[in-house]
C-alpha cells in the first residue's frame, strides 16, 4: 500500500468520527482488511493511548507507528491534526461571511434540512417500534421547552428525572 492511501485511511477515520475512540471501527475495518494491522496492534495502541498523557485520540499515532513505523506515525499525526485546523479555517472564513444575507439564508436552509432528516429518522423509528405514550409526552414537553428557549441542559436533566420518576 502506498503512503497516500495509508494517510487517507487515517484521515477518513478521524474526519468521520467525534474524536477519542471514534476512529477505531473505521481504522480496524480498513487496516485489518488490507492486512496492514493485527488485533494485537490495535490493543497495544489503545493501551498506549490510555497510559499516555494528553487526548485519547493520540492512540491513532501509536497505531500509525506500529503499522507504518516513523512515517506511519507522522502521517497519522498529520491526519489527526487536520480536522481541528480545518475547523479553525472554517471559523475564520465564517467571521468574514457570516453576517452576509446569503450565508444566513444558507444556514437557515441547512437547519431546516437537518430538522427534516431528524423527523424522517424519528418517524421510521416510531414506525418500527410503535408509540410509547409517556415518551411521546416527554418529547412534546421537550419541544415546548425548547420553543420557549429553555437551555438544553435543563431540558435533558428534567426529562431524565421525569423518566426515572415514571420508571
Amino acid at each position: 500500500m502506498d503512503w497516500l492511501t495509508y494517510f487517507l485511511i487515517f484521515l477518513k477515520s478521524v474526519l468521520t468520527s467525534t474524536g477519542g475512540f471514534g476512529p477505531l471501527p473505521s481504522l480496524h475495518t480498513d487496516l485489518i482488511g488490507l492486512g496492514r494491522a493485527t488485533d494485537a496492534q490495535f490493543a497495544e495502541a489503545l493501551a498506549v493511548g490510555q497510559v499516555s498523557p494528553g487526548p485519547n485520540g493520540l492512540w491513532v499515532v501509536a497505531l500509525g507507528y506500529m503499522t507504518g513505523g516513523g512515517i506511519g506515525a507522522a502521517l497519522a499525526l498529520v491526519a489527526v491534526t487536520v480536522p481541528p485546523l480545518l475547523v479553525l479555517f472554517v471559523q475564520r472564513v465564517f467571521r468574514r461571511v457570516g453576517p452576509h444575507p446569503l450565508t444566513r439564508g444558507f444556514l437557515s436552509g441547512l437547519a431546516l434540512a437537518i430538522a427534516g432528516v431528524g423527523v424522517v429518522t424519528l418517524s421510521r423509528i416510531v414506525g418500527q417500534q410503535g408509540i410509547d405514550l409517556r415518551a411521546a409526552i416527554l418529547v412534546a414537553l421537550g419541544f415546548v421547552l425548547a420553543w420557549r428557549r429553555v437551555p438544553v441542559l435543563i431540558i435533558v436533566a428534567a426529562a431524565a428525572l421525569v423518566a426515572i420518576a415514571l420508571g
